[in-house]
């Protein structure tokens, strides 16, 4: 995700996977980055992302429980948003992008952008 380091990325993706709040030791013992890491590692980055506020997080003894604060579809969205902000040219980029979506991706943003209200 733009944004996120590849260790924030990958926890989010664990996160996203769950269908629950998840402690540290959950998304541990779910995390596959090929390489070991340690359980204060995994604390850190959540406490990181918690901070940044892609995660929200809820006391559960002396523990927390951490959840995606927005969903992934979200995430994606602020990703495209921050690629364009950041092109240079964002119309330029809008328009090259339009012109790889397949037919399905058309009739999803037509629907999308019927639906979407008019600034005043």
């Amino acid at each position: 995700m733009h944004g996120l380091g590849e260790l924030e990325s990958a926890i989010m993706d664990v996160l996203w996977s769950i269908d629950a709040p998840a402690k540290v030791r959950d998304v541990l013992d779910r995390l596959d980055t090929g390489r070991p890491l340690a359980y204060t590692t995994v604390m850190t980055v959540l406490d990181n992302l918690y901070r940044k506020q892609w995660v929200d997080r809820a006391k559960d003894g002396k523990a927390y429980l951490y959840e995606p604060a927005i969903s992934r579809a979200e995430a994606a969205a602020r990703s495209l948003r921050a690629v364009l902000d950041d092109s240079g040219d964002p119309e330029a980029a809008l328009l090259h992008f339009a012109r790889s979506v397949s037919d399905r991706e058309i009739e999803i943003l037509r629907k999308g952008l019927r639906r979407k209200p008019s600034r005043h």
